[in-house]
């Protein structure tokens, strides 16, 4: 299987980010890391080997991108205003340097972002804004309320950066027909703590007539072997 390092300088984020890419064709895939995770995670905990027969065989090329939780909604040196501006900056560098990366070597299809845990809450969080860019969004065991990291603060950057806030109240045709249009997937364990956090969100997008599809796992925990074994039920052949 083809494995590439990337390093460059972001502007976006004022220093060098990191990824690994997987594969040599097929449809893009932007895989984020869990919380503090690193740009090589998804492959330490086999992840990227669940798919990699899918990989090898050119059915999905694979980008697995750093992130910056703990400068981000982590950091409780900051304020919570900055916390929001700079995964703002993050979510940007996603945007305008990992996915024309990841389009110019993939060989067409539909877009997918997917991650566990906290990578589950950055797809939906993330991949909900810009339903035009991404048009599948997987999310194993995600936890989608923002309220825990920002110390009771809000303000209008939190709200449009905060899916569980602004999806209720959104009413533009153009913006609920682009969402409707995204295949999304809420896979989540039986007993996963992150279970009634993926009902609700599944609930808040039905009451928008947007379909989804939430699918709690018989026995599943918060854990990378349940993980394991969700990512090819959804990235299949």
């Amino acid at each position: 299987m083809n494995r590439e390092y990337h390093r460059w300088y972001s502007h976006r984020l004022g220093r060098d980010m990191e990824l690994l890419l997987y594969g040599h064709a097929g449809e893009p895939v932007l895989l984020l890391p869990t919380s503090r995770g690193r740009f090589y995670q998804n492959e330490d905990f086999g992840l990227v080997g669940a798919i990699a027969d899918r990989i090898q065989a050119g059915r999905y090329l694979v980008v697995c991108a750093d992130a910056i939780d703990e400068e981000t909604w982590l950091n409780r040196h900051m304020h919570p205003h900055d916390r929001v501006a700079r995964h703002a900056a993050w979510e940007s560098y996603l945007l305008h340097e990992v996915v024309p990366l990841l389009m110019s070597r993939s060989t067409g299809g539909r877009l997918t972002l997917a991650g566990c845990s906290f990578g589950g809450f950055h797809t939906y969080n993330i991949g909900l804004r810009h339903p035009h860019v991404f048009r599948r969004l997987i999310s194993m065991a995600g936890k989608f309320d923002t309220a825990d990291f920002l110390d009771g603060y809000h303000d209008d950057s939190v709200y449009f950066h905060s899916c569980t806030q602004w999806l209720p109240n959104v009413s533009d045709h153009a913006q609920l027909s682009a969402l409707q249009r995204v295949e999304m997937v809420l896979a989540v364990g039986e007993h996963d703590f992150c279970r009634p956090a993926n009902e609700q969100l599944s609930s808040m997008l039905w009451k928008k007539d947007i379909g989804n599809h939430l699918s709690v796992w018989n026995g599943g925990i918060h854990d990378w072997p349940t993980w394991r074994h969700m990512l090819p039920t959804y990235l299949p052949w």
